[in-house]
């Protein structure tokens, strides 16, 4: 049976309730700005009633306050960090698309290529009206060097571009280590309060927040699992587990653990395009276990030539230890999401025409000075391959997968069978730098160079610029070259490719590739080293002009015949007619001259989607959020009725305290109880 005084814990169990509603209240009035602040509310219940053994059997006791919770739904947060993803990467594309079609613009204020182009044949122009004359030949010399300088610009541009974007990735790496950390931190410090009973409402907000910032670099899986007692498995034990998987299920975070991710960029002989800046980065895994081995090494031997990047890249391997590489993280992962995929799409888009092909032959290896070698042939059938003005194979030796090993290149041959079709690359596998021996029965296997990636990034744009230098060029010195000068010289080339280790220039002496008969059909061998005097060696970047015709412009050959006059002007004619005669020279089925036109087209689109689609998911994400609010969010009006429906609860409950005092009064003083 309940005391005389069961009255006033009643009371009291009330007002307990009141006051934490009007704190919470107070709390999410103070936090209605803040950031990932998520509304909070009191769960409380009715106290378990008494047995007063009376004929109404039991007496209320009051209400229980178990706990202050976030109001909160899991499900917007997913829908969130979904949308959230697709943000995060069209805003990088946007961005650096915009970049782009800045550089390739061409109006009023900007003088870009078919403004330079007109200006070079309009004074081609010139000179055919007048071949003999130096001031004019001198003056077309003048608008072809303008021609080239812009396409040095462009590549240029390309460069920075790429490297900015390689810049970018870094400090997106970095970012998602910091806040692997920070959320790792956070799941411990959750535990230890709600392993206590208690409920850790703040902490969970700021680990959504951090989540979110996390899901618009990259795709996001967050889960939470309870902590089961083996021996209770119906006990709460009040711990959780918190598991983000990131790019398609990759363990970024464990509850208090976390992996690291950590950028390394590649060397000048392991590029993929002839055309990429060096130190472009590739991402590794890495553990603290993997330091500690590397550690461990280096210690036992000062002296072992053991670099970290070559450690992370190749692991290590004697006659007596062998550790593994760390695991690569692949940026090319079709799951990898957000500003990071966006990042990865813009630095190596190649409009999925990378290097892939059949290994047909491999040969025995050779060893000279220490490095063993052995060539491996592989037949290649996509079109795009077999022609050179395409090529964007490093000039400086790469890497190639094969089977799914990975090797180092030194060089590389071309080799195309006029009557059969058939094109094969050989390969000079470099065994030694590779740390594995290339085995026979990678025979039939693939072997690819890079990775299609189905955007057209940076390495698209600069094999466009490229293959348009190489195709006009040739086409324009093979005129040339068959023509003579005004005194009877006989021709020469005028467009050619500075070469980087001196100030010489490439000449380009060997017949040009991908040629065809009359019929239009291609039947002529060709075989083509990558150490040859090739076009494959002209680039956007190197395109310049002959140094003896800006010496002396008069060299420019302008008539056919030898023996003509000085004012015939065949070759000139030729060379006018030769930007809009397809027959010619053609760059994607179009006229020379309509170069811009062809790229302008891919950059406009590009850019153009890019906005929309980013625009798209931003305003898709906003209305997410705006769902997430109205559940989560604080609105004061609520929070104003509820401070009033507190106070109320509040008065009541002292209201009721004071009378059973008055009550306790009359009877223990008046009654003499």
């Amino acid at each position: 049976m309940p005391s005389q005084f069961f009255g006033l814990n009643i009371a009291y169990t009330g007002l307990l309730n009141a006051n934490a509603g009007l704190n919470t209240t107070a709390n999410n009035i103070s936090n209605a700005e803040t950031d990932g602040y998520s509304r909070q509310g009191i769960n409380s219940q009715a106290s378990e009633a008494l047995r007063v053994f009376t004929t109404y059997g039991c007496a209320g006791a009051g209400v229980d306050t178990l706990s202050i919770e976030r109001i909160h739904d899991d499900f917007y947060d997913n829908k969130y960090w979904a949308n959230n993803t697709k943000t995060g990467q069209f805003e990088m594309k946007d961005y650096y698309m915009r970049q782009i079609e800045d550089y390739f613009r061409d109006d009023s204020t900007i003088e870009g290529f078919t403004t330079t182009f007109n200006k070079m044949m309009t004074a081609l122009a010139e000179v055919k009206k007048n071949p003999a004359n130096i001031s004019t030949k001198a003056q077309f010399v003048g608008m072809a060097d303008n021609l080239c300088e812009y396409f040095n610009s462009m590549a240029g541009s390309m460069e920075q571009v790429q490297k900015d974007i390689n810049s970018e990735i870094k400090l997106k790496v970095d970012e998602i280590n910091s806040l692997a950390s920070e959320i790792a931190t956070i799941n411990k410090q959750i535990n230890v309060i709600e392993l206590s009973g208690g409920s850790a409402n703040e902490l969970r907000d700021k680990r959504t927040l951090l989540v979110d910032q996390l899901s618009s670099i990259v795709s996001v899986d967050a889960k939470e699992y309870p902590v089961v007692d083996t021996n209770d498995p119906d006990r709460e034990t009040g711990a959780n587990m918190y598991i983000i998987k990131i790019a398609g299920g990759q363990t970024l975070v464990d509850t208090d653990l976390y992996n690291t991710l950590e950028c390394v960029a590649r060397t000048s002989d392991e590029k993929t395009n002839q055309s990429d800046i060096d130190g472009l980065y590739d991402v590794y895994w890495i553990s603290s276990a993997n330091h500690a081995v590397y550690e461990k090494l280096m210690k036992e031997d000062p002296n072992r030539e053991l670099e970290w990047n070559e450690f992370v890249k190749f692991g290590y391997k004697d006659e007596y230890i062998t550790y593994e590489p760390c695991a690569e993280f692949n940026l090319c992962n079709a799951s990898l999401g957000g500003q990071l995929e966006g990042l990865i799409q813009m630095r190596d888009g190649n409009n999925a025409e990378n290097f892939k092909g059949k290994i047909t032959e491999i040969g025995d290896p050779v060893t000279n000075d220490g490095i063993t070698t052995r060539n491996i042939k592989v037949e290649i059938s996509a079109e795009y391959l077999k022609d050179l003005n395409k090529c964007t194979l490093s000039d400086s030796g790469g890497t190639i997968i094969l089977g799914n090993q990975k090797y180092n290149y030194d060089e590389w041959e071309y080799s195309y069978d006029g009557a059969t079709g058939k094109c094969v690359y050989t390969f000079k596998i470099n065994e030694t730098e590779s740390k594995d021996s290339v085995s026979p029965a990678l025979t039939d296997k693939e072997a690819e160079i890079g990775t299609a990636i189905k955007y057209q990034g940076v390495p698209y744009y600069q094999q466009q610029l490229n293959e348009w230098c190489r195709i006009f060029s040739a086409a324009f010195n093979d005129i040339l070259k068959k023509g003579y000068t005004s005194e009877g010289d006989g021709g020469v080339e005028m467009f050619v490719g500075d070469k980087a280790a001196d100030t010489s220039q490439y000449l380009f002496r060997e017949a040009r590739y991908n040629l065809k008969d009359a019929d239009g059909k291609r039947t002529i061998d060709e075989n083509v080293k990558m150490t040859d005097d090739s076009y494959y060696w002209l680039t956007a970047k190197n395109l310049n002009i002959l140094k003896a015709i800006i010496d002396d412009p008069g060299k420019m050959a302008t008539k056919s015949d030898p023996a003509a006059g000085t004012d015939e002007y065949n070759i000139a004619g030729e060379l006018i007619e030769m930007t809009t005669n397809k027959d010619v020279a053609n760059y994607r089925g179009a006229a020379t001259q309509e170069f811009l036109t062809c790229v302008l087209s891919d950059v406009a689109l590009n850019a153009k989607n890019a906005t929309t689609f980013y625009n798209n998911y931003n305003n898709i994400g906003k209305n997410i959020d705006n769902q997430r609010i109205s559940i989560s969010g604080v609105d004061t009006d609520d929070e104003a009725i509820n401070l009033v429906k507190y106070q109320n609860a509040y008065t009541l409950a002292s209201k009721m305290i004071q009378t059973l005092t008055e009550v306790y009064d009359r009877l223990i003083l008046q009654t003499g109880v």
